[in-house]
């Protein structure tokens, strides 16, 4: 499994050009591996919408029910033991407590974070991989 990070998923939802053709190809071809999508991702979105930062084709609603019903989507919970280990991530210096718990997320999987966070790919403990990397990966 692979959990992506938010605007990763909202950009493959989207067929977003900030994600390649074949990193689009990539993800396509690893649903059957597993997408992991954090409960926390379906909040940012709803908080990007509600503050106009995010324009959706459709409702809100409607756009979490179909995004993640995309094939191989899973919805991964925030546990009582990501939680913590959000809150005890060795040198954290990122602000967003959206990323600490995707961080988390990924290391209790034990699978990598797929984002283009400039933070998070700096960030060892978050095993991170660039969405344009993930081709040459397969």
């Amino acid at each position: 499994m692979i959990l992506l990070d938010t605007h990763v998923w909202v950009w493959w939802v989207q067929g977003d050009s900030r994600l390649s053709a074949g990193a689009l190809e990539s993800l396509d071809a690893r649903t059957k591996d597993g997408l992991g999508v954090s409960v926390i991702s379906c909040w940012e979105v709803a908080m990007l919408h509600e503050r106009n930062r995010l324009v959706l084709p459709v409702s809100l609603d409607e756009w979490i029910e179909l995004a993640l019903g995309y094939p191989g989507v899973q919805l991964i919970a925030v546990t009582p033991t990501i939680a913590i280990d959000s809150c005890r991530l060795p040198n954290w210096q990122h602000k967003d407590p959206a990323d600490r718990l995707i961080v988390a997320t990924g290391r209790a999987l034990a699978c990598p974070v797929l984002t283009a966070d400039a933070v998070l790919l700096d960030y060892a403990p978050a095993n991170a991989i660039d969405p344009e990397a993930l081709p040459s990966l397969t």
